[in-house]
């Protein structure tokens, strides 16, 4: 797939990986939780995703981290509109993903600022609308797995084989949105999300089997447990571990990183690059 379509004409250019930055607009988050929640800051974020390089920029106002307290549905979007707001003010051409597994939210979002990706940690197990909103809207949508919810997730993930369990619910949510007529689709495995430690390096050492399904890939591990534990370091420590798992992401055929650090994604996507013109 050489170009992805987004709404009005335009489409993500997909010869190349993608780097989408993290705009994280809640209190509680993992890793930059608070640090985004003042106008000004809000600002300063989004030029430096945008000035380090990136290709979107993902807006969250839900903390799915495990254990996150719960959000209702119109505190969330009263975080993710103005947030938007200064994107489209500042960028207006910017690619804009929002990070919700709630139709409703997505919606107005959609209706409000202009139409936006819309990343769906559930891959629509948590809002039975979604599915009919993203068709009938047109718009992107990240298919995500999940093993239960955020509040959940981490109590006791258990998978047979979790690269083909995650497989077998990608098979079987795409089948879903393709008898609805929609097919503009990326699909994230999950890292992090009702999944140990082994169960992600398990999916990451089988990634390709995804690319079987011929949509784009997306893969989120910045800075996530998998990384910090394994290397007995904190979330703030993680930016080496990052790139590194993220280099093999790439390696593996991902099309797209959702990272925390554009910079360093950037030059690990190009640096790739080379690696892959050389062998041809």
């Amino acid at each position: 797939m050489l170009k992805f379509p987004l709404l009005g004409g335009c489409s993500l250019d997909m010869t190349r990986p993608q780097v989408m930055g993290i705009l994280n607009v809640t209190p509680d988050s993992f890793y930059d939780g608070g640090k985004y929640v003042s106008e000004l800051k809000v600002i300063e974020r989004i030029h430096q995703i945008v000035e380090e390089g990136a290709d979107i920029i993902d807006v969250g106002a839900y903390s799915t981290r495990p254990g996150a307290a719960f959000v209702d549905e119109k505190e969330e979007t009263a975080r993710l509109m103005p947030a938007v707001e200064l994107i489209r003010k500042y960028y207006p051409e910017a690619v804009i993903s929002i990070d919700t597994f709630r139709a409703g939210v997505a919606e107005e979002v959609n209706t409000c600022m202009g139409p936006v990706i819309v990343n769906d940690i559930s891959g629509g197990t948590m809002d039975e609308e979604m599915f009919d909103f993203v068709a009938e809207a047109g718009i992107p949508y990240i298919l995500m797995h999940i093993q239960g919810t955020p509040q959940t997730m981490q109590k006791n993930p258990v998978y047979r084989d979790v690269v083909e369990e995650v497989g077998a619910f990608f098979a079987e949510r795409i089948d879903q949105l393709n008898r609805k007529g929609f097919d503009n689709l990326i699909l994230d495995p999950g890292f992090g999300f009702g999944k140990t430690v082994q169960h992600n390096f398990q999916l990451l050492n089988g990634m390709e089997r995804y690319k079987e399904f011929g949509y784009p890939l997306l893969v989120g591990i910045s800075r996530k447990t998998t990384i910090w534990k394994t290397l007995g370091i904190t979330p703030a420590e993680a930016l080496n571990g990052t790139t590194v798992l993220n280099t093999i992401s790439l390696l593996k055929g991902a099309d797209i990183l959702r990272v925390h650090d554009v910079k360093e994604a950037v030059e690990a996507v190009k640096l790739v690059g080379r690696l892959k013109e050389a062998s041809v």
